[in-house]
């Protein structure tokens, strides 16, 4: 029996930039395509059908042709009247909220890379721009489907941490300032009028990883800094850097648990990966990065000695387990892809819509009072 193949039309605004091209389009779109499209509970073959927007004419032919496709254009009203379904925004912030309230009033559902706009208040209006549609939302909260994080979140599901005491977060890497080495990170990211900073960038991430593996963020206390004063852009011009790039922040979650997390794009790593979580509880703790989650239970674990006269000689790596995967972990972007466009398709559920993404810009929002004001801020509760 052959599946009936319904094609799906997906404006994807953005695809020229990093995030937009490489994790949205080729590792997502795409390889849904190359995997013959996505199976719906009725048997139905979902195909997506993109269709790259852009402001760069010779960008978007390259990408176009290099993955053999035939729509693009670089007018964003022209394509939202295509017969499009969907919209899909990875622009840099401070062109975001324009794209979504066009595709909003043109009635296609939206699926957007955060932050959703560039203050609560804008992000909370396009949320209610998309619930008097009646269109679909969802915000893309992609370190929720890392398999390191999946692990964790496993974990805690299962009660393994007892009481979870703290939560401490290591993330960043070196950028290189531009002259003398390429930066890996766009220079808007350095430029607050541009919509750039680590805490908008991170607090957003960090605020769907609190709440949806622990618990509802109640406050933050957050310092940020511009380590690097000046860097050097695309064109090899030095320009000053108005935008934090280091923050240190720290959480109060309901129930008790604090988390501390520092994002940094001006620290050398020296951890396994990128990225790394330590959750201890009252039964045990658990380390997670990307990938991999190692654990120790309360019953393993050995009673060290502080003794600053002598080396160590204990293996405190070597004392913890290896979580198994116990599964395959797709890329977290193909995945939360799927879930939207089975959202979409049908009543499947997609729990991160624009009030949650509200939230994350919230945070960012009141991160950065905090910092300003030099204080613990309460964070309230929102509503659309």
């Amino acid at each position: 029996m052959v599946n009936e193949l319904r094609s799906v039309g997906i404006v994807m605004n953005g695809v020229t930039g990093r995030m937009g091209y490489r994790q949205h389009l080729v590792r997502s779109i795409l390889a849904i395509r190359q995997q013959g499209g996505l199976s719906l509970p009725d048997g139905t073959l979902l195909w997506p059908e993109p269709i790259l927007v852009g402001r760069s004419e010779s960008k978007l032919a390259a990408i176009a042709k290099e993955h053999g496709l035939d729509r693009w254009t670089t007018d964003l009203d022209e394509a939202l009247r295509s017969g499009a379904e969907i919209y899909f925004d990875a622009q840099v912030t401070s062109r975001r909220a324009e794209g979504v309230r066009k595709a909003v009033a043109a009635g296609l559902h939206i699926y957007t890379e955060k932050p959703i706009a560039e203050d609560t208040e804008g992000a909370l209006e396009l949320g209610r721009l998309a619930r008097d549609a009646g269109v679909k939302v969802g915000v893309v909260q992609d370190k929720l489907f890392l398999p390191g994080l999946r692990k964790l979140k496993r974990l805690v599901d299962g009660g393994f941490f007892g009481e979870i005491l703290s939560v401490r977060g290591e993330f960043g890497y070196w950028v290189f300032e531009g002259d003398w080495q390429e930066a890996q990170r766009p220079s808007w990211n350095y430029r607050a009028e541009d919509g750039g900073g680590i805490i908008v960038d991170m607090f957003c991430h960090w605020r769907y990883v609190l709440e949806d593996i622990f618990a509802p963020v109640r406050s933050v206390q957050a310092l940020a800094a511009t380590h690097i004063p000046k860097r050097v852009d695309e064109q090899g011009r030095t320009y000053e850097a108005t935008a934090d790039d280091a923050a240190y922040g720290i959480f109060e979650l309901a129930g008790g648990v604090v988390a501390q997390l520092n994002s940094s794009w001006a620290t050398r790593v020296f951890r396994d990966e990128l990225v790394e979580f330590q959750v201890d509880g009252t039964e045990g703790s658990a380390v997670a990065g990307l990938r991999r989650c190692r654990v120790q239970h309360r019953s393993m674990t050995p009673k060290p000695v502080w003794n600053p006269d002598l080396p160590a000689t204990e293996d405190f790596r070597g004392q913890w387990q290896e979580v198994p995967d116990n599964g395959e972990f797709d890329n977290g972007f193909k995945v939360q892809w799927e879930m939207f466009l089975r959202h979409v398709a049908g009543d499947e559920p997609f729990p991160w819509d624009f009030l949650a993404g509200a939230r994350g810009v919230q945070l960012a929002e009141l991160g950065l009072r905090s910092a300003r004001e030099g204080r613990r801020v309460e964070i309230p509760t929102l509503a659309l």
